[in-house]
């Protein structure tokens, strides 16, 4: 697969796309050291396990254990074919691939990449027909009316669908579309006399695209009469709603920049907040927020701010999401809207710096809005409301690790309904104690020094052992060192999996390659080793190595070499004493082996 490619190519797209930078835009990294760390895509996790070395330009989960490098990690992030992840970083840093004798391998099926290809096509067509046609002029009207300007209209891709029955479907079958297909994927929709028509005809288009910028749907919004009001694409193997947040291709470098994500219910919310000059804004797809969209936000952010309509049903939805994203990690405030707004109409009638300054950047924390929640469940004027009431906050309280921000709503309880601050400090006190919480709360930040990081293998590995993944380790830093194991002990390693990435490692270094770990990694075919060999190199490193250290490590080896070449003739000399019926002889012969394993043992 690697080898249709050449390997210059392979490894100038390599050094165009450094791997923090790659990562980085899919995980929050924060550098600790010289290295990067986050929490890992590839596994559910609250502590950060997920470390990049730029030095090396490899990846390593001590978690999970993956590893690699950024065509491994692009390989693994999106489920894609080598050639895919090659042209994927080639096409982000202008890398020209060959095109002659590239066998373009896909990852997904013939019909998804169809799918894709129609969508893609229909994409460019409804923009054109509402930017440049009679056509789409009622789509492009529709749009003015709603304030939406040209350029956004332009980087959203917006279009419309003329209402005419069969427009779509000869246009896609000329492209050699098949009308099953189509069906299938709900662009086109079957009546009851098998006639096809556009699923969106007549309505505003609003291309839904995944993470990486493809159109896999699209959501369609009536400008007359027509049921329902909006109309999304079906779920698909491309499109599933309850995965992708809309408009994430483009905010998620503002979502970095900001370490903030301000989350919307609708397109329209979305686009207007963007032409008001807030970029880091995206939306769920017609439904709840997700358990996976909470997953996704939180290897980007530390911070999400929830702008929901100020309406009952945009509160409850709020509180919902809210839980959600603290479920999983994420801090959380939320934008206080009147109760006849929704974020759209109140940029339309304040303005977008009111909306920046008023209501995103004047968000309330998670408490504070849980607390006006609240209210709307009780009668405050009756004494028994009011405990209650007074209760389910402090219970509330239990789960906020800053002590600081405890005291806070501590004392505003205190001042607003009377009850002494030491009163509620026990009381709280009291719900943590059987929460099982401790007493001196240590707020945890996720990314310090003092993370734990819990390696898999747990099981007390012999000297020997430890020696060959250690000198490994130098090797592929160092090819002086690397020499030298070649000439002492060739590729005599006790683990066969050693010896294997010692023998490709002498022969990385004779084609006349410099220490590259990642370029290295590239040319090991068998995944297991592969994930050693990032192992090795991520082990931490103790200053500069010393001739004493390399010495020791090697006579390690030796030893166990030929102990283990000992053994094994002692091994053949029993059982040749055992078929000639001598067990006096065969006793004596264990009796020695058992000598040299216990010398092993202590020499080692």
């Amino acid at each position: 697969m690697a080898n249709q490619i050449p390997e210059e190519v392979i490894e100038e797209i390599r050094k165009s796309n450094d791997i923090v930078d790659i990562i980085g835009e899919y995980v929050q990294l924060k550098k600790q050291g010289r290295n990067f760390f986050g929490l890992c895509p590839f596994h559910g996790e609250k502590t950060p396990s997920f470390s990049v070395t730029q030095e090396k330009q490899i990846f390593h989960c001590f978690g999970c254990g993956k590893g690699g490098n950024v065509l491994t990690f692009m390989m693994e992030m999106e489920n894609f074919s080598f050639y895919e992840a090659v042209k994927f970083l080639a096409d982000k840093s202008g890398v020209t691939l060959p095109e002659a004798g590239i066998k373009k391998e896909s990852s997904m099926s013939e019909e998804s990449q169809s799918i894709l290809s129609a969508y893609d096509w229909l994409t460019k067509l409804y923009h054109h027909l509402i930017r440049f046609t009679k056509d789409g002029k009622e789509g492009y009207q529709y749009l003015k009316d709603r304030g939406i300007e040209n350029e956004a209209i332009e980087t959203f891709q917006l279009g419309f669908a003329p209402n005419v029955k069969d427009f779509v479907a000869e246009f896609l079958t000329k492209k050699g579309f098949h009308q099953q297909l189509l069906v299938k994927a709900g662009i086109l929709s079957q009546q009851n006399d098998n006639d096809v028509t556009d699923r969106f005809r007549g309505r505003v288009i609003f291309p839904i695209r995944n993470h990486i910028g493809k159109t896999v749907a699209f959501g369609g919004r009536s400008i007359a009469d027509q049921e329902p009001k909006y109309l999304n694409s079906p779920e698909s193997e491309l499109f599933q709603k309850g995965k992708l947040l809309y408009n994430f291709d483009l905010a998620k470098k503002n979502i970095r920049k900001e370490n903030e994500a301000i989350l919307f219910e609708g397109y329209m919310d979305v686009i207007s907040a963007y032409q008001a000059g807030v970029r880091n804004v995206i939306a769920t797809l017609g439904t709840s927020l997700t358990e996976p969209q909470a997953k996704l936000l939180n290897r980007y952010v530390e911070t999400v701010v929830i702008c929901y309509d100020g309406d009952r049903a945009g509160l409850d939805a709020t509180y919902k999401a809210a839980k959600l994203l603290q479920k999983v990690g994420c801090g959380v405030k939320v934008a206080n809207l009147d109760v006849d707004m929704d974020p759209d109409s109140y940029i339309q009638k304040h303005g977008p710096e009111a909306f920046k300054n008023k209501v995103i950047k004047a968000s309330d924390t998670y408490m504070s809005f849980y607390m006006r929640y609240l209210k709307k469940d009780f009668n405050l004027k009756i004494e028994g409301d009011r405990l209650k009431y007074i209760e389910t906050i402090l219970k509330e309280l239990t789960m906020i690790e800053s002590s600081i921000e405890r005291e806070y709503y501590l004392r505003e309880l205190s001042n607003e309904y009377s009850i002494s601050f030491e009163t509620l400090t026990a009381e709280m006190d009291e719900y943590r104690q059987k929460r099982g919480i401790p007493k001196d709360n240590q707020q945890k930040n996720r990314y310090t020094n003092k993370t734990n990081i819990t390696h898999r293998n747990k099981k007390l590995l012999p000297a020997f052992y430890n020696a060959e993944k250690k000198l490994i380790s130098y090797m592929l830093q160092d090819s002086y060192i690397t020499d030298r194991v070649q000439d002492e002990i060739g590729a005599s390693f006790s683990v066969d999996d050693h010896k294997i990435i010692a023998t490709h490692l002498f022969a990385f270094y004779e084609e006349g390659h410099s220490p590259d770990i990642s370029l290295f990694i590239e040319r090991l075919n068998d995944d297991r080793l592969k994930q050693q060999v990032v192992e090795m190199a991520m082990m931490p490193e103790m200053g500069d190595i010393s001739e004493r250290e390399i010495n020791d490590y090697i006579r390690i080896i030796q030893n166990e070499s030929n102990d283990s070449i000992n053994i094994n003739s002692l091994k053949e000399q029993q059982k040749l004493a055992e078929q000639q019926n001598d067990p006096l002889k065969a006793a004596q012969i264990a009796m020695q082996i058992i000598e040299i394993q216990k010398h092993s043992k202590n020499t080692n």
